[in-house]
């Protein structure tokens, strides 16, 4: 017996999935993309590399999610990182796992997964419309019927919305998805920006702009108190700063100046040392080095481009010599070296938002199959909900993985409702 007429609205990587899964478990399968083409946000990924996943067991993976997390274990149970990885082989990708267990196309290019992605689709019969918009969900006693699609109807026995956030808005991602779910009557968290870079006071900053430090620690202080912590790379900007672990920490960090709070960040660039061990170093360099110039002595304990910034702040000529330091000033400068701080007042628009924040309420979608637990026939999968990851290939699976439950689920509620 074949399975009903599913229309899935977006062709990110949640939309592909889920479409693609639905017609392979026998639906009549439409796709209506707004865009063009599909897979342009898909495209840009991991820098254009595309880490689709990550190989940390569930448990772990879950805690990269937030207090939304345990949402995502009945989807993980299902189809975990292993699945994708052999469903993404067996399509031919080859793929390769690098330093803090992420999972890229072998090939380095994001497009050789929309590629690979599509074809499955076509194969798998999914019908494909370019530039066709949902503008309106046809709902009729709290079931979907259909959508209307620049003003023609389309009716179905199933929706599934994965429409993406509104980061990066020139790829079509815009918050339609958002709208539609509220007609259906969901409560959507207000959305912010995540993993995105932050805007601090002051021209530091900029005096290091394109500087990249790699193994520091940095810590995100919330009204002064620490929040969060992140060992590994940040960048330098003209505006501020950036880099894997300021991207993590830059949710946190929003929220709180979305909360009128101070915001502050600071780095330990030694973590290596304590600061006994620290202070005893510098000790024993300004002993070994007295006859150079401070500027000399900084030059091997930071990078050039901090050291104009580091005398600035422990209030040093760059042309003191190294024995006429005193002790107070050594203090200070062990301090900067442990806890270099700058004040966050900003962070950048959603068009250099990697992902979105908020979305839809999960406590009204059914986490084992992403129907709404509001609306019969609606599904909701990937950056819709209101769930947000980590750095390394947490998003992604996350938008599969709900992809793959709704495609299922979809296919499945006509014989459900000849069941009921």
């Amino acid at each position: 017996m074949k399975a009903g007429r599913v229309v899935v609205t977006g062709g990110g990587p949640a939309g592909l999935m889920a479409a693609g899964q639905a017609a392979e478990a026998g639906a009549d399968t439409l796709l209506l993309e707004k865009m063009k083409r599909t897979g342009f946000k898909l495209c840009i990924t991991g820098k254009g590399r595309c880490n689709i996943t990550n190989i940390v067991e569930v448990s772990d993976f879950i805690s990269h999610f937030g207090k939304t997390g345990p949402f995502l274990r009945q989807a993980f149970a299902r189809f975990f990182n292993t699945d994708l990885m052999e469903f993404f082989n067996e399509l031919g990708l080859d793929l390769v796992t690098e330093r803090g267990g992420r999972v890229f196309p072998a090939s380095g290019k994001a497009s050789d997964v929309w590629s690979v992605l599509l074809q499955w689709n076509k194969r798998s019969g999914v019908g494909i419309r370019h530039s066709a918009p949902v503008d309106t969900l046809l709902i009729h006693n709290d079931r979907i019927t259909g959508v209307v699609s620049r003003g023609r109807e389309v009716p179905c026995d199933a929706v599934i919305l994965a429409t993406g956030g509104v980061s990066y808005p020139a790829t079509g991602s815009t918050g339609d998805g958002y709208r539609l779910c509220e007609s259906a009557g969901h409560r959507v968290i207000p959305v912010r920006q995540a993993l995105v870079p932050l805007e601090t006071a002051g021209d530091e900053a900029k005096k290091m702009t394109g500087l990249n430090l790699r193994n520091v620690n940095t810590r995100l202080l919330v009204k002064g108190r620490k929040k969060r912590e992140q060992f590994g790379e940040v960048v330098f900007t003209e505006f501020g700063i950036t880099g894997p672990s300021i991207l993590t920490l830059s949710g946190d960090a929003v929220d709180g100046l979305r909360r009128g709070h101070t915001v502050t960040l600071s780095i330990d660039l030694k973590p290596a040392l304590d600061e006994k061990k620290l202070d005893e170093r510098l000790q024993r360099d300004i002993v070994s080095r007295g006859k150079e110039h401070m500027g000399s002595l900084l030059r091997g304990l930071v990078p050039r481009e901090m050291v104009p910034v580091c005398l600035n702040a422990i209030a040093v000529p760059a042309d003191r010599l190294v024995c006429n330091i005193t002790a107070k000033e050594r203090r200070r400068l062990g301090i900067w070296l442990k806890d270099f701080r700058l004040e966050v007042t900003g962070y950048r628009p959603f068009a250099e938002a990697i992902i979105t924040a908020g979305g839809v309420d999960t406590r009204e979608i059914d986490p084992r199959t992403m129907e709404s637990r509001i609306t019969r026939g609606l599904f909701i999968a990937g950056e819709l909900l209101d769930i947000q990851g980590d750095t390394g290939g947490y998003n992604l699976q996350a938008a599969f993985s709900t992809g793959w439950l709704a495609g299922r689920g979809a296919a499945d509620i006509p014989y459900k409702a000849l069941e009921g």
